[in-house]
């Protein structure tokens, strides 16, 4: 269980510094992003782009001359560069520099050359909240739109493999739902059913995988007590399964902007965690997402 960012930051030195891979590097907040992390000792990177702007960029970040640098301008091919570097294992986490989220997905998912599994790609985000005893992991709020029960079923198996592979023995998992019913005209709830009867017959690893249930329920015993409602999941949740992209990006964000939570996110289902934060997000924010993706490093896969 961990509580905070620096917690995680502190296991990664315990198991030893990370290599990340960076595709188009020449973006000066993943180049700070990559400066907190060296600092810290928990990796290093490869930066692979276009030299000539790279390099003027180490000066302006604070980065070391020494930073090793793989010089190819051309986009799409500094991508598959960069994913090579991973499926080679020269290093262990890959992410995203300055380059389109579709141009840099299509070099994971490369059918010879990529990361692929054969699982679904999905998004894990893990938020310290101010006050709360443990960070709050939540998926799927960045990639999969409007997922299938069979779909939810493989976002959610990547979500406790990675929190597995985090330490989390026995994640405690609640798919979120408005309610506690399961209703035929609330598809969610149906999901929700299925997804707890799946775990029943053992098709998850270890853990405890509750739904349909809400929100209150699921972070609160005194709700759950108030339902009259029986949870091993209530109050000590550990992940919330989201019924779609729309519910996940509103309940991060609400959690970002209204309770100063501080937010991580990593891309799973590929045979090594990968960062693909926006540009938007601050170099602090890309630090944490790095350093979640070297806390489940290549376990995953």
């Amino acid at each position: 269980m961990y509580c905070s960012y620096d917690e995680i930051v502190a296991e990664i030195k315990n198991r030893g510094q990370v290599m990340i891979s960076v595709a188009v590097a020449q973006d000066k907040e993943v180049l700070s992003a990559i400066k907190m992390v060296q600092e810290v000792g928990i990796a290093q990177a490869i930066l692979v782009g276009d030299a000539a702007l790279i390099t003027p960029m180490l000066a302006e970040v604070g980065l070391s001359n020494e930073t090793k640098i793989i010089h190819e301008a051309d986009i799409t091919k500094a991508a598959q560069k960069a994913v090579s570097i991973v499926k080679r294992g020269q290093a262990q986490v890959l992410m995203k520099g300055l380059i389109n989220s579709s141009d840099f997905l299509r070099a994971v998912l490369h059918k010879e050359e990529g990361l692929r599994t054969g699982r679904l790609l999905s998004h894990l985000g893990a938020f310290e909240i101010p006050g709360q005893k443990k960070l709050l992991f939540i998926t799927d709020g960045g990639m999969n739109i409007a997922p299938t029960v069979e779909e939810k079923k493989e976002i959610l198996l990547n979500s406790m493999l990675a929190l597995q592979a985090m330490g989390i023995k026995e994640p405690h998992v609640a798919v979120l739902t408005a309610n506690e019913v399961v209703n035929g005209k609330m598809p969610a709830t149906v999901d929700a059913q299925t997804l707890t009867q799946m775990s029943a017959a053992g098709q998850f690893p270890l853990g405890i995988i509750e739904g349909p249930i809400a929100l209150d329920v699921a972070v609160s015993q005194d709700a759950a007590k108030h339902k009259g409602i029986t949870s091993k999941v209530s109050g000590n949740v550990d992940l919330i399964l989201v019924p779609n992209i729309e519910t996940g990006n509103a309940l991060g964000k609400s959690l970002i902007y209204f309770a100063n939570s501080k937010m991580a996110g990593i891309v799973l289902g590929a045979t090594h965690p990968i960062v693909m934060t926006s540009r938007s997000e601050t170099p602090e924010g890309k630090m944490n997402s790095i350093a979640l993706a070297c806390l489940v490093n290549s376990n995953i896969s």
